[in-house]
């Protein structure tokens, strides 16, 4: 038997929880964020049914233009707790087989498993985690994880199997994609379409003419390396032939970092009070930080001005500290590199944490 990387992930998870205890929401378009009134000021939009994405609404938009775009949305406030025990549920089930699960989050993980039929696995999996929760995902196979996840979101819908998919193994919730297929289904595909490939970075490769996956996969290494660092550059020459790790592990990932972050209301204007709010927000996550044995190593702060423009500074500390009023002052330092020129709607100060072996 062959070792694969399967990566599943849940279908609009936290509509579904949702619609889940509240079945008449079904087929209707669903909308959770914030305290679910669409008429309050500065929430977020956390997911949308399919049915909302249809008329645009996605996840990180405003609750209020989300509501302009589809009026007739259910609108539904956040309730985590729901999300982390739903989450549990799906987790649990995908434990009862004899595969080992690395979670990644509330609504996705990567299962690793010795089979000779992914697919056949795949089937069981999904068939189960929709008996026994209610809840549907899809599922993307690979010879890695990178591949894996890749796959799952040509396994979403079945308009992800159009050519070059059609007939891709497993229909529609399922997909494989492997070193055989890699180059015939992604080296034409734009480099956005990669994992850990955002806008920003999508700029910057083209800066060096490189577009397409495959012109990502024949770049001068030397070249990589000395745009993007050599540990980065190298990770992205790998990432465009679809290398990546092949290990899972049902040990829990260790955190590395903890924020906060805060929309105020009003918008902060005068100097004065960002830097009241951020002293406030710096002690307080490293206050709940120290609590639970952590030290600091790294400090960062975001802004976001009322323009959604929302810049982000950090700072590595002389020294590894517990002190909130040591923390509270590299943020105010960091401040400084803002411009202050608009008002603020956030502030966020985010602490890395020296690892547990240092």
């Amino acid at each position: 038997m062959s070792w694969w990387l399967l990566h599943v992930d849940m279908d609009q998870f936290i509509a579904a929880v949702e619609i889940r205890r509240r079945p008449e929401l079904r087929g209707l378009p669903v909308v959770v964020g914030g305290s679910g009134d669409p008429t309050q000021p500065r929430q977020v939009v956390a997911t949308a049914s399919y049915e909302a994405r249809a008329f645009g609404v996605r996840s990180g938009m405003p609750v209020r233009a989300a509501y302009k775009k589809c009026p007739e949305a259910v609108f539904l406030p956040s309730d985590p707790a729901a999300y982390e025990a739903a989450s549990t549920e799906v987790m649990d089930t995908l434990r009862s087989f004899p595969v080992v699960v690395e979670v990644w989050g509330w609504d996705e993980c990567f299962v690793g498993a010795e089979t000779d039929d992914p697919e056949a696995l795949a089937l069981e999996l999904r068939t189960a985690v929709a008996a026994r929760t209610g809840l549907t995902c899809s599922v993307g196979i690979g010879d890695n994880k990178t591949r894996a996840k890749l796959a799952t979101g040509f396994a979403k819908h079945e308009r992800s199997h159009a050519e070059p998919f059609e007939g891709a193994a497993g229909g529609a919730g399922v997909y494989r994609l492997t070193a055989d297929n890699w180059r015939s289904v992604m080296d034409h595909r734009p480099v956005r379409d990669l994992w850990g490939i955002g806008p920003r970075m999508e700029r910057n490769l083209a800066e060096l003419a490189i577009t397409t996956v495959a012109e990502l996969a024949a770049a001068d290494l030397d070249v990589l390396k000395k745009r993007f660092g050599p540990k980065m550059g190298t990770w992205y020459a790998a990432l465009g032939r679809g290398l990546g790790d092949t290990q899972v592990t049902d040990v829990p990932r260790e955190p590395v970092s903890r924020s906060h972050e805060e929309t105020f209301t009003t918008d902060l204007v005068e100097r004065a009070d960002v830097e009241r709010e951020l002293r406030r927000i710096a002690t307080e996550v490293t206050q709940e930080v120290v609590a639970e044995g952590r030290t600091i190593q790294r400090v960062s702060v975001k802004i976001r001005f009322i323009t959604f423009y929302t810049p982000i500074k950090s700072r590595k500390l002389p020294e590894p500290t517990q002190d909130p009023s040591v923390v509270a002052a590299i943020a105010l330092t960091l401040l400084d590199k803002f411009e202050l020129r608009r008002p603020i709607r956030l502030l966020g100060v985010r602490v890395e944490f020296v690892p547990p072996d240092s």
